[in-house]
């Protein structure tokens, strides 16, 4: 129904900067909140930064302070702007999107693909 596509992600050295990007194929009829989560090998996935449509943001613990969501509402896009990147940021960084795709139907969640993250000297 909706596909979302992630970008931006690459090998960055520790302390520098990406921006990631999350655009989705189609405009929902209504978003309950968006967000950024990660996955690093062996792990389970994590949630990084969430926004709401209203703006509201909450972010995990460890990397507050130093990464930043937004949402632009015409792009229909979701971004994720990292700063000050350790090698333990190192992992997948998927967006998800919790909504109505179409009118009188059920909210759910819609994930992307994907986009590798490395922080490595």
């Amino acid at each position: 129904q909706v596909q979302l596509v992630e970008s931006g992600g690459g090998l960055v050295q520790p302390g520098g900067s990406l921006r990631l990007s999350c655009v989705a194929s189609r405009r929902f009829f209504s978003i309950t909140a968006m967000g950024w989560y990660r996955q690093a090998p062996g792990k389970e996935r994590e949630l990084v930064a969430s926004i709401t449509p209203g703006g509201s943001t909450n972010y995990a613990g460890s990397v507050k302070g130093r990464f930043t969501i937004s949402r632009e509402n015409a792009n229909n896009a979701l971004y994720l702007e990292m700063s000050s990147l350790k090698p333990e940021d190192t992992a997948i960084y998927y967006c998800k999107t919790r909504g109505q795709p179409n009118a009188g139907w059920e909210a759910r969640d819609y994930w992307g693909q994907g986009t590798q993250v490395t922080v490595s000297s």
